[in-house]
């Protein structure tokens, strides 16, 4: 939620005394909310950050935020690339660059947060690099791609990890790598998703997601008539919508 150490630790120790044996997640959460609203009342309007990455659509929103992640993160990012190989196209969701590394880039979102990322998906990304590697040297593409690049919104399982280092390929998850996890690069950036946004319905999200909007950040920068438009609210759902989101933005901000 973008609390402090000091509110963090101090909301975990006030929660810490009303656990039981046999409580669930979710009761915590509940718990959670209700104890941060104290601190800031505009906390009702908004959903977790990993449950708020959970409902996104896969594709293009995940996709696409995951693009201003990297970009944001001092890469260069070009998106949805297909790449020939010896064998096949490969039909990937970008192309990457930074410090003189070419990678492609492969967005792998999960409904279920809690789920661990196995083997599979590190495995498929190796099998592409070589495919297109090979056609590199056969001279079917002039695109020489140096390594793969995973994103998903959860964590990878160890033999994910264990083959992925073993691989090079750089596989950024909820908190992994250090400072290159999806929460530190939303965190240092601020560049919190739209749907963390309880009172944004989904019709309405995608609408602001098909013309380029995925951020609250991105969101507070239209002006009413512009969002009214592109959303076919009124002009006062707009601005109520708005206000919400500004609302939101300052305890994500000054937390």
């Amino acid at each position: 939620m973008g609390a402090s150490i000091y509110v963090a630790n101090e909301a975990a120790e006030h929660i810490e005394r009303k656990l039981y044996d046999g409580i669930n997640t979710q009761m915590i959460l509940q718990m959670i909310f209700q104890y941060m609203r104290k601190y800031k009342p505009a906390i009702r309007n908004l959903f977790d950050l990993r449950r708020g990455i959970s409902i996104m659509e896969p594709k293009p929103e995940f996709e696409m935020f995951v693009q201003i992640l990297l970009s944001h993160s001092g890469f260069e990012v070009k998106s949805n690339q297909i790449l020939k190989g010896k064998c096949s196209e490969h039909e990937v969701d970008g192309l990457a660059k930074k410090d003189g590394i070419t990678y492609f880039v492969e967005a792998k979102h999960h409904f279920n947060y809690h789920a661990l990322t196995g083997i599979d998906e590190s495995r498929i990304a190796r099998a592409i690099l070589e495919d297109v590697n090979e056609g590199f040297t056969l001279g079917t593409t002039n695109l020489r791609i140096d390594r793969a690049l995973i994103v998903i919104n959860t964590r990878y399982s160890e033999k994910a990890i264990e083959y992925g280092t073993c691989r090079n390929i750089l596989q950024i998850g909820w908190n992994s790598p250090q400072y290159l996890g999806i929460k530190d690069m939303v965190e240092k950036g601020k560049l919190y998703p739209l749907s963390c946004l309880r009172e944004l319905r989904n019709t309405t999200r995608t609408k602001l997601v098909n013309s380029g909007i995925v951020l609250i950040k991105q969101l507070l920068d239209q002006n009413t008539f512009t969002l009214a438009k592109n959303t076919e609210l009124t002009k006062d759902a707009a601005l109520e919508l708005m206000e919400n989101a500004k609302a939101s933005a300052r305890t994500l901000w000054e937390f």
